[in-house]
Parts: structure tokens; C-alpha cells; sequence
């Protein structure tokens, strides 16, 4: 009977997950041994939906923060940038929607130069919304982005999107990092392939991360990584005047901290992010409207 029932429900484990938070089914009442199934059935449903600590989450900024306009509060939001495949089976696919609040503003004044602290503490999964905690890998304005993805061919308006090369952001060669050949399907250093050029949602990039400068030992960096535009060793800020605060000691929080290095700070819609999960909580929080 069980048997038949499962297969007319697909989402098994998220109709008794729905039910068990209802009040609908009653573990106490079953018994021993189908309580002990529909438990397994509620933890693997679990699993499934929970985000692997050390996982990166490549986005595009869809909110412009402005520290002289913006105020503390101001909501945030970004898009998944490419599929995000985890290595617990499960893909984060490109065009989830990721959320997150400005938490502080100090506009530049006299030699004080501007900082502000945001956070990306929600995402959206199958239109409910799931709270993480995440830090900030690499940073990159709209700039920058445009011309990791624009052909690196001398006439390029024919060359097709699948046969370009594209020179992608960071790495610690002059003109920018790793070499991304989409119809070869790999991804180049100095002659050395370190990942694989993909199309997933979008045009991005699979490749193994190398910890950043004063980085702890992560999760994840054994495992490749949606990096989208960016190369496996990019880390920092490109094309803003402004650091990463305390990049050495990430916020258990998730928030992040950006101080300018010349006048005010202001990160544009379409910048793009390396957002990197360092807790994740499974089961979504609430509704999305």
C-alpha cells in the first residue's frame, strides 16, 4: 500500500514533511517501524534541500547600493548566475533568487573614507524561502563582467557564443586570470587545465578553487565550483576601489564588511559575486510572495 502511494506522490518527502507541519500526521500513532520510515523519508527530504557548508553561489547583484543614498535596511537582491551543482547530488539552479539586507552605511566625510556592512542571509527554493549565512569570496563591477564574457577573437561579431574564448577575472598574470574555451570545454592556466567551461542556465564555469590569502581551511574546496565569470584563485575586489574588510575573519553571521579605498562607494546592478555558504539551515523559513 505504501509502495503504491509513493508513486503517486513524487515529492514523497515533501508531502509528509508538509503533513508532520500541519499536524496532519502524527508520529506518535504510528507504528514503530512506519514511524521509523516516515522519519527517514523527512531526514532525506531534509538533506536534500540543505546547501553543503563551503559551497560557492555565483550571483549578479540586482540591487544598486549607493552609501550616499542608500539607507541601513535596504533590502538586497541577486541571481543565481549559472547552475550550482552541490556535492551532496542536488543543483541550486541559475536564475534562484538570493536575498539580503544592508545592514550599515558610513558615507565618505572629510579623510574618513566610506564603508558599508550588508549580508545575504535568505534564498529562494521552490518558492519558499531557506536562511543561510554566507561571506564574500570575490567581488567584481558590471565593468569587469562584461569583458570576462566578450570573446578575446580581434572580430567578434562572428564568432559564435559555443566557439569563444574568454579571459575570466583575478589570477596573478597581467590582463586577467584562467582562459575559458567553451567549445573545447575546458578551462586553461599557463597551459595547465584547472576546470571546465560549461553552459548551465548560462555560459560559467567548473573549476577547484585554491584558498584564498589568510583563508581557513574550508569544505568544499576539494570539490569543483561554480565560478561563473571568475577564475579558481580570484579572491578580493576588481574594478571598485574598495577592500574586503576582515577577509582573514569572516562574520558567523555571514555579514560583510566593504571599506572604500577613494571617496564613496557605490556597487552597481550587475556586479557580480562569489557568495560562499558557511551555514546553511534546510527546511525554507516562510512562504515568497
Amino acid at each position: 500500500m505504501w509502495e503504491s502511494r509513493r508513486l503517486e506522490y513524487p515529492n514523497f518527502g515533501v508531502l509528509v514533511s508538509s503533513l508532520c507541519t500541519k499536524g496532519e500526521l502524527n508520529m506518535t500513532k504510528l507504528s514503530p517501524f512506519l514511524g521509523a520510515f516516515v522519519l527517514s523519508v523527512i531526514v532525506a527530504a531534509a538533506a536534500q534541500t540543505t546547501i553543503p557548508m563551503g559551497t560557492i553561489i555565483p550571483v549578479e547583484l540586482n540591487t544598486t547600493i549607493d552609501a550616499k543614498k542608500s539607507k541601513p535596511g535596504k533590502a538586497i537582491t541577486a541571481t543565481v548566475a549559472q547552475d550550482v551543482p552541490l556535492y551532496n547530488g542536488s543543483t541550486i539552479k541559475a536564475g534562484t533568487k538570493v536575498l539580503g539586507e544592508l545592514l550599515s552605511v558610513t558615507p565618505a566625510a572629510n579623510s574618513r573614507p566610506a564603508a558599508i556592512a550588508l549580508r545575504f542571509n535568505k534564498i529562494v527554493v521552490s518558492g519558499k524561502t531557506a536562511l543561510i549565512a554566507t561571506n564574500l569570496r570575490a567581488l567584481a563591477s558590471p565593468l569587469q563582467v562584461q569583458s570576462a564574457q566578450s570573446p578575446t577573437q580581434f572580430d567578434n561579431r562572428w564568432i559564435r557564443p559555443w566557439s569563444q574564448t574568454t579571459i575570466l577575472i583575478g589570477g596573478d598574470v597581467p590582463g586577467g586570470g584562467d582562459v575559458a574555451y567553451r567549445e573545447a570545454g575546458t578551462v586553461e592556466r599557463a597551459g595547465r587545465t584547472v576546470g571546465k567551461s560549461v553552459f548551465a542556465g548560462r555560459w560559467g564555469v567548473l573549476s577547484q578553487v585554491v584558498r584564498c590569502p589568510g583563508e581557513a581551511a574550508l569544505e568544499g574546496n576539494g570539490h569543483p565550483q561554480a565560478l561563473w565569470v571568475f577564475s579558481h584563485d580570484a579572491c578580493g575586489v576588481f574594478g571598485y576601489d574598495v577592500t574586503l574588510a576582515h577577509a582573514d575573519r569572516p562574520n558567523p553571521e555571514g555579514n560583510i564588511v566593504l571599506a572604500s579605498t577613494k571617496g564613496d562607494i557605490k556597487l552597481r546592478s550587475g556586479s557580480a559575486l562569489l557568495l560562499r555558504v558557511i551555514g546553511s539551515i534546510g527546511q525554507p523559513s516562510q512562504k515568497e510572495e
